[in-house]
């Protein structure tokens, strides 16, 4: 039986910033994985430092712009193909219900909180992902992306109506709520 590699994805649905796929081949056991929006930021921090010292892992990133010009599905697609080109050989599971015509990826749904490779390749996700957000915060203070992580809250969509969209602003995103015009 081929070991199991584990894929997850953080950013698919924020209006800022990249989204960061993961996949995960776990070597060593690591205690205390889930779901990584049911952990604490603390949490998240100290099994990502454990997960990566106890597996193989490899981190794909789109920015923005890439979102923009290929779409959300085309970069979910070359994400997944080129975790599989990078770790060769195992059994492929990512969380959710479509594997974009990937072949031989097999989905499940909420395989994030059952499945623990899944459960590490989502935390890695949403580590890196947080960690870009945060320092975006410190370049866009007015924005406050180290509180919201680019997703589409209350004060980020105040903060874009008062301050117009920054330069990691997905200009494909179309925001109801500020009653644009269509950007793309």
């Amino acid at each position: 039986m081929k070991a199991l590699c584990g894929i997850d994805e953080a950013g698919r649905g924020p209006l800022a910033g990249p989204l960061v796929i993961a996949g995960v081949v776990l070597e060593n056991r690591v205690e205390g994985l889930a779901d990584s929006k049911k952990l604490s930021e603390a949490r998240r921090e100290k099994l990502y430092d454990l997960i990566v010292a106890s597996s193989r892992c490899h981190i794909v990133l789109f920015e923005h712009w890439q979102i923009d010009a290929e779409g959300i599905s085309a970069c979910l697609r070359d994400g997944l193909e080129q975790i599989k080109s990078s770790l060769q050989g195992y059994a492929y599971l990512y969380d959710g219900n479509t594997s974009f015509g990937v072949a031989q990826i097999e989905t499940m749904v909420k395989a994030d909180a059952k499945i623990a490779e899944v459960s590490a390749a989502s935390i890695v996700a949403k580590v890196t992902r947080d960690r870009i957000m945060n320092e975006h915060a410190l370049l866009y203070p007015e924005y406050r992306f180290d509180k919201h992580k680019g997703y589409g809250t209350k004060a980020h969509i105040e903060a874009m109506r008062r301050y117009g969209r920054c330069a990691i602003h997905r200009k494909s995103f179309w925001v109801k709520q500020l009653d644009e015009p269509t950007l793309f």
